[in-house]
């Protein structure tokens, strides 16, 4: 999953793509295996735009989502947020998020 800035996510929102951010801090234990678990279930999806950005660097998006903890997992379809993901439960659970989305 590649590393996005701000304005990568602005850009992907004004020109209504379908792609899902992953929000996380890189001490957090639960967000390292959340990525993981992401990881491989993205994997089944290789045509869905997918990015991460770390919460000590993105305030306004953290602001502008009203995101309330880490790992999240925020779902766009067509420019508009679909989806907020905080609890990340399996790998079959984030399959059938992705598959609604996709």
């Amino acid at each position: 999953m590649q590393e996005l800035k701000e304005e990568d996510c602005r850009l992907a929102v004004e020109e209504g793509e379908t792609f899902c951010l992953y929000l996380y801090t890189p001490l957090c234990g639960t967000c390292q295996v959340a990525s993981r678990m992401l990881t491989i279930s993205l994997e089944l999806f290789p045509d869905l735009k997918a990015g991460k950005m770390n919460m000590n660097y993105v305030q306004a998006i953290a602001e502008s989502y009203e995101i309330e903890s880490v790992p999240c997992l925020l779902l766009f379809k067509e420019g508009q947020l679909r989806k907020k993901i905080y609890a990340f439960q399996s790998v079959p659970y984030l399959y059938g998020v992705l598959k609604e989305i996709s």
